[in-house]
C-alpha cells in the first residue's frame, strides 16, 4: 500500500504544524479514497502541549458532518513532533485505537521536515507505509 498526499494537503499540514510550534498540531487527512490524502483538516490541541495532543471534541464532530457532505473518507489523523522524529511515541501507540486508520507524524526536528504514515493495531506499529 501507497498513500498519495496532494501537495496542497501537505503544504496545509506543514503551516499548521510551523504556525503552531513549540505545540504539537494536530488534525485529520481526508480524501476521496482511502489510499488518497486530498486535504487536511485542522484541529486544535487543546492541551496546547510541546508533548502530546489531545483533539477538541466539538471539532471532531464538525470534521465527521464535512465529511460526509463532501463525500470524503478519512485516511487517518496527524500531529506534529516539533522536537522529536517521525516516528510514534510510546503514547502515540497506546491512543492510537482506530486500527482502520493511518497515523501520520510530521516531525520538524530536522532542516527538512519529515512525514510518515504508521498502521497502528493494538498499541504496535504494524507497518511504515510510504507516501508520495
Amino acid at each position: 500500500m501507497n498513500i498519495i498526499i496532494t501537495e496542497s494537503a501537505y503544504q496545509s499540514i506543514l503551516a499548521q504544524a510551523q504556525k503552531d510550534a513549540p505545540v504539537e498540531s494536530c488534525g485529520y487527512l481526508l480524501g476521496t479514497d482511502r489510499d488518497i490524502v486530498t486535504e487536511n483538516y485542522p484541529m486544535t490541541n487543546i492541551d496546547h502541549s510541546e508533548e502530546h495532543f489531545t483533539f477538541d471534541p466539538k471539532e471532531q464532530f464538525a470534521m465527521l458532518k464535512y465529511a460526509r457532505q463532501k463525500g470524503l473518507s478519512i485516511v487517518g489523523n496527524w500531529h506534529s513532533h516539533p522536537a522529536s522524529p517521525s516516528r510514534p511515541s510510546e503514547e502515540d501507540k497506546r491512543l492510537a485505537l482506530d486500527p482502520n486508520i493511518l497515523y501520520f507524524i510530521l516531525s520538524l526536528a530536522e532542516e527538512k521536515p519529515v512525514l510518515n504514515a504508521f498502521r497502528i493495531v493494538d498499541g504496535e506499529v504494524k507497518e511504515k507505509i510510504p507516501l508520495r
